[in-house]
């Protein structure tokens, strides 16, 4: 019998081990588009993290209520639910950061982060692990989002923490670091698009070497990761989430059976004939 991860454990774990951008490669549609810099990239990890939190609690909770066969849709109304309180607070208490992320904040709830362990954890786990599960995989979300955003805006502009979100344009300028000889010559293909693949994929080689160094391995992709690999009906998907094992190979076809022997009183018959 397998022993259950302890609390610190399931905390912990989405950090590095099992980051959910730079090892389990989900949710990079919002990595790539909201990284230009610092504080969008925060942004976006903390609005996220506020969803995953709440809908891991809520799922959770009703995992005995929600039927098997309608379970996806059902999160997806949860998640939907979350988002659009979390939608309203930016806009209240943040509009710089809610005009910046734009459609990509309600899209947070096809989030594949968010709908995968809604799927994988939450439905199995009580609520307490649950919350805790979405703590740490929300700190590692908005840390790998945080860092992306300030290598692209420290290389492609040349300053760093530029536009808060959270205070006027006096405190945006004062928080606002200009870095030297950078900011007159700025890269600027790393603040756009192709500079966002670029730098992902530095940092997620950067992870790998971290891992690496501590004895550990990469992390292979498989069906773990994907949030419906639940519902899939490949043999790889169903062998992977452990549901039933894998049927055995059919045995190979029996040969043709050979024709019958000629009776020898018919073949003796024949040759006096």
């Amino acid at each position: 019998m397998e022993k259950k991860a302890s609390k610190l454990a399931i905390l912990t774990k989405g950090i590095i081990k099992e980051n959910p951008n730079l090892v389990l490669l989900l949710g990079t549609c919002p990595t790539l588009a909201t990284t230009s810099s610092a504080f969008n990239g925060m942004g976006m990890g903390i609005a996220a993290t506020a969803v995953l939190i709440c809908s891991n609690i809520v799922i959770s909770c009703l995992a005995k209520i929600i039927p098997d066969k309608v379970r996806i849709p059902c999160y997806i109304v949860v998640i939907a639910g979350f988002v659009t309180l979390v939608q309203f607070i930016v806009q209240a208490y943040a509009e710089p950061l809610y005009n910046s992320l734009g459609v990509f904040l309600p899209l947070i709830v096809v989030n594949c982060i968010i709908l995968g362990r809604a799927e994988m954890f939450a439905n199995k786990n009580n609520p307490i692990d649950s919350a805790l599960d979405g703590i740490g995989m929300g700190i590692g979300f908005t840390l790998a989002l945080t860092v992306m955003g300030a290598i692209r805006e420290i290389i492609g502009n040349g300053t760093i923490f530029s536009g808060f979100f959270l205070g006027g344009e006096e405190l945006v300028k004062k928080l606002t670091i200009s870095i030297p000889f950078v900011s007159e010559h700025p890269v600027l293909i790393i603040a756009l698009a192709p500079g966002g693949f670029f730098v992902y994929a530095l940092v997620i080689a950067l992870v790998n070497w971290i891992i690496t160094r501590k004895g550990g391995t990469p992390r292979d992709f498989d069906c773990q990761g994907c949030a419906l690999a639940a519902m899939c009906t490949q043999e790889k998907c169903i062998a992977e989430l452990g549901e039933i094992e894998l049927a055995p190979a059919k045995p190979a076809a029996k040969p043709a059976v050979e024709a019958k022997a000629v009776p020898a009183a018919n073949t003796t018959k024949g040759a006096e004939a």
